[in-house]
């Protein structure tokens, strides 16, 4: 029998935020069933915990409902703040597939450093990414910056709207969504996160119906992608509040620090549910 906890990630109360499994000892499980077992929880991501290869504190397999990915911020958040309530609370490495990650957890809240540079994959036309969100293409701005696919560990095309209310009526298509991948092909399917941004405080909603996730309520790989682009974009140390999820009922706040090839992502995380796998063929 292997144990699994459930945490709201990128909320300070139940039921808000992202939703995250983490499965506590998942080395006693077949490989095999990591995947169907991710699908099951059925979450944007499902955490595996396995012991530390590379002198860590503990190694994370992170799978969505379709593939393993080697980096996402809600899990590593959730992931933290479950060894801190399980162990002393405080400084951690999280061994990933993206390498080792640097977090600090305590009190219910954690936060990451993330330490690459971005990465540039693309520039979808802002007809591409129009047609994926159902909007109009003067919906998307370029004065600013035009559409990129960027990447801090996983690609997304960030996306300026020009209103919080074309923010609000976005929402996903899912043939633009195949057409887009079609023209950008990655090892990832292609996902799309539109923001609006007044100073420092943004509103954002991600997309990735191709990944089996109409809408994600909190994302903190993007919003690392996001904080590095603008930190680029504009020269400078770049500090964010990005809220995000409301529309789904499910509000996340995300705080992001970025300077050219570093970025830390931090924010709350409740645990909501706990439970045992069954016996399983």
């Amino acid at each position: 029998m292997t144990d699994y906890v459930v945490y709201d990630v990128f909320s300070d109360v139940a039921f808000g935020g992202n939703p995250l499994a983490v499965v506590t000892e998942a080395h006693v499980l077949p490989e095999r069933l990591l995947q169907p077992l991710a699908r099951e929880f059925g979450f944007s991501e499902t955490v595996f915990l396995f012991p530390p290869e590379h002198g860590g504190t503990a190694r994370l397999r992170i799978f969505t409902p379709t593939q393993e990915i080697p980096f996402a911020g809600h899990p590593l958040i959730g992931t933290a703040v479950a060894l801190a309530e399980r162990g002393p609370p405080g400084q951690m490495l999280l061994e990933t597939a993206a390498g080792p990650i640097p977090c600090f957890a305590e009190g219910g809240r954690a936060g990451f450093l993330r330490e690459t540079a971005l990465e540039t994959l693309g520039a979808p036309t802002p007809a591409t990414v129009a047609a994926c969100l159902g909007l109009p293409q003067g919906s998307v701005r370029t004065d600013v910056h035009a559409p990129v696919l960027a990447s801090a560990g996983l690609p997304f095309a960030l996306v300026e709207l020009a209103s919080a209310r074309d923010l609000s009526r976005a929402g996903p298509r899912i043939e633009a969504f195949r057409a887009a991948q079609d023209l950008h092909p990655l090892p990832f399917d292609f996902a799309v996160y539109a923001y609006v941004r007044e100073g420092d405080d943004v509103r954002a909603r991600m997309f990735a119906p191709l990944e089996d996730i109409p809408e994600d309520p909190a994302t903190g790989s993007a919003a690392a992608a996001l904080g590095l682009f603008l930190s680029n974009l504009e020269g400078r140390e770049c500090r964010l509040t990005i809220r995000q999820g409301a529309e789904m009922g499910r509000l996340s706040v995300i705080e992001v620090i970025a300077d050219p090839g570093f970025v830390t992502i931090s924010g709350d995380a409740v645990r909501v549910m706990e439970g045992r796998l069954g016996r399983l063929a």
